[in-house]
């Protein structure tokens, strides 16, 4: 009888996309917007005032809903106004599954990956644990 060989453990650190663009609570919806343009993506991560704060993020979706939906300027809205706020976090060695099943259980996209001490290491999006662990499980 052949053994099947073990799964491995995919975990959130092995997904993740790296690095996070971090803005201000001050800075404006324009200038998040900027950052995200120049830097190909459609988040931004929100800083904490202090380490008894938590992180925000700011999505392209929230600035349809909450700035260009409602006929504000992006020059004249913070960001603390349009982001969400805390933002679910995840731990960089949890499982793809968990962490699809806690995004989803919230109905959620993306998370912020943290480190031990809260310091964000990267972004895990819904969409890149789906299609790994799909990939995962038919052995590519």
């Amino acid at each position: 009888m052949t053994e099947k060989p073990e799964k491995r453990n995919v975990t959130v650190s092995d997904v993740m996309t790296r690095g996070v663009i971090i803005v201000e609570p001050s800075a404006t919806v324009h200038d998040a917007v900027l950052k995200m343009r120049e830097n190909g993506t459609s988040s931004v991560i929100v800083n904490r005032r202090d380490r008894n704060d938590e992180f925000g993020l700011l999505v392209v979706s929230d600035i349809a809903a909450e700035v260009l939906g409602k006929n504000l300027s992006p020059e004249r809205v913070n960001v603390y106004e349009a982001m969400s706020k805390p933002v679910l976090t995840l731990a960089a060695e949890m499982n793809i599954v968990y962490a699809v099943r806690m995004l989803t259980r919230f109905k959620l996209s993306r998370a912020l990956v943290i480190d031990h001490e809260r310091n964000p290491l990267g972004i895990v999006t819904l969409r890149d644990m789906v299609l790994r662990e799909v990939a995962e499980v038919e052995g590519e």
